[in-house]
């Protein structure tokens, strides 16, 4: 059997989790979560344990300044550089899990503010996401794995109860170094129980979802929109990344100013999900445009259709079933566009159709037809058999003949195998629906599978 798309941990252990109910970012086996930690989220917080938390993780980044006072600038290098990547989370945007740390140069620029900035040499930083503005080298992300290490142990924590609440495998491992916020230093070969990677071995750590953002609020881009350009450049005067820097190493007032404003505007950050639905008036306004379009390749109607599908379809389907991934895959020289999604057997009829076809992943295959023909099912019943289970949807424009909806009645009865065609009409009621709010899109797919199965001999 070929493997899952974009396996997740709890896939791998056939948990029924959706990412919607989880208190935590599900972790991909294979690749970074797209999202990074954000430590204004812990400042802006209504908790207090993400304050007291915010507090710690503060006092701890400026106990390097303290020990560049103290002429240890060596020990505050070798701990900033351990401090720079955590592999353990999975957050990020590597392909592969596997970070890179900083160098020493960036280190020493770091630290170099607690020097050459008197206002942080007096009283540290109060958010030292700051240091992006300041420091070339220092990546969105590179804010958040300092942060993780630092919240380390809270997270460990975490972990382990988030395990034990949703019955998650964990094995006796040793972290190769866990932050101590007591004795400000690294505890080696930290022992603990948690969950480990079905594919390297290696420990997985849990983030809440609650402290995750694409971009850190207060970050580069946001500063030369919304402050530097308004505030300090002269209109038509242009600038470099370089030159910005410099002048906030000069002008740290600008840095607070600009944070001062983002503190203010605080209401307005929240975290982000790992999936984003469309908006009603969006989805209305695609299923409009689906309708219209013509079946077939012309005018690559096709390649639209399929366009139009990958953005509909996981947004209607949105909690229930968490989209994976589109891909293309061939079949006897033809391509054929498919849409993934995890069964997190949410519902009764999801979790009928893990148990009754082992469909682990439910595939989506799609195809802008005006009739669909024996060939265009035989291709998907194949699919199934190598990857998914033994349960598919043939997303097209037209209702089945009665001569291919039979041929899907005799699948089943050979082979237990079912396959149900979602059209144009199917999509449109799901819209409906799905602004109507009053019941759940995903009901429609239920409703076809009903239908196909009283047609089937008992």
């Amino acid at each position: 059997m070929m493997p899952l798309v974009r396996p997740r941990l709890t896939d791998h252990f056939g948990l029924a989790i959706t990412q919607e109910d989880a208190d935590f970012a599900i972790p991909f086996l294979d690749e970074d979560i797209p999202l990074s930690l954000d430590p204004f989220l812990l400042w802006k917080s209504p908790s207090q344990q993400d304050n007291t938390l915010h507090t710690g993780l503060v006092n701890s980044f400026n106990y390097l300044g303290h020990l560049v006072k103290k002429g240890k600038k060596a020990e505050a290098t070798a701990l900033l550089i351990a401090l720079s990547e955590c592999e353990e989370v999975g957050l990020g945007f590597s392909e592969t899990r596997a970070g890179k740390r900083i160098g020493e140069k960036t280190a020493h620029d770091m630290l170099a503010m607690f020097e050459v900035i008197p206002q942080i040499g007096a009283s540290g930083f109060t958010h030292f996401e700051e240091i992006q503005l300041m420091v070339d080298g220092v990546s969105k992300d590179r804010v958040g794995d300092i942060a993780c290490n630092f919240l380390m142990s809270f997270m460990i924590d975490f972990t382990i109860d988030q395990c034990q609440k949703y019955g998650i495998p964990m094995h006796d491992v040793s972290l190769r170094a866990v932050y101590n916020y007591r004795h400000n230093c690294f505890d080696k070969n930290h022992k603990a129980r948690l969950p480990t990677s079905p594919r390297t071995g290696h420990p997985v750590v849990l983030v809440p979802k609650r402290w995750l953002r694409v971009i850190p609020w207060l970050n580069f881009d946001d500063y030369i929109k919304n402050y530097y350009l308004k505030e300090v450049v002269k209109e038509g005067e242009g600038f470099n990344r370089v030159a910005v820097l410099n002048f906030n190493r000069e002008h740290y007032d600008c840095v607070r100013a600009y944070t001062g404003e983002r503190e203010r505007e605080h209401k307005d950050c929240k975290n982000d999900p790992l999936f984003s639905q469309l908006p009603i008036f969006s989805v209305t306004k695609k299923v409009n445009k689906l309708e219209r379009l013509a079946s077939g390749k012309q005018d690559a109607a096709d390649k639209e259709y399929e366009r139009l599908m990958e953005e509909i379809l996981p947004s209607m389907l949105y909690p229930h079933l968490d989209f994976a991934d589109s891909q293309v895959r061939t079949d006897s020289g033809t391509l054929i566009r498919d849409l993934i999604f995890y069964n997190s057997r949410g519902l009764p009829f999801l979790k009928d159709i893990y148990d009754r076809y082992g469909s682990t992943q439910l595939v989506f295959e799609l195809k802008n037809v005006r009739e669909v023909e024996r060939d265009h099912i035989n291709q998907l019943n194949r699919y199934l058999n190598e990857h998914f289970g033994r349960f598919g949807v043939l997303v097209t424009r037209n209702h089945l003949s009665k001569a291919m909806f039979k041929n899907t009645v005799d699948l089943w009865s050979g082979q237990r195998r079912c396959i149900i065609a979602l059209t144009d009409e199917d999509v449109r009621v799901m819209a409906e629906v799905f602004r109507s709010k009053q019941r759940l899109p995903i009901e429609v797919v239920n409703k076809k599978l009903i239908e196909f199965l009283r047609a089937c001999p008992s």
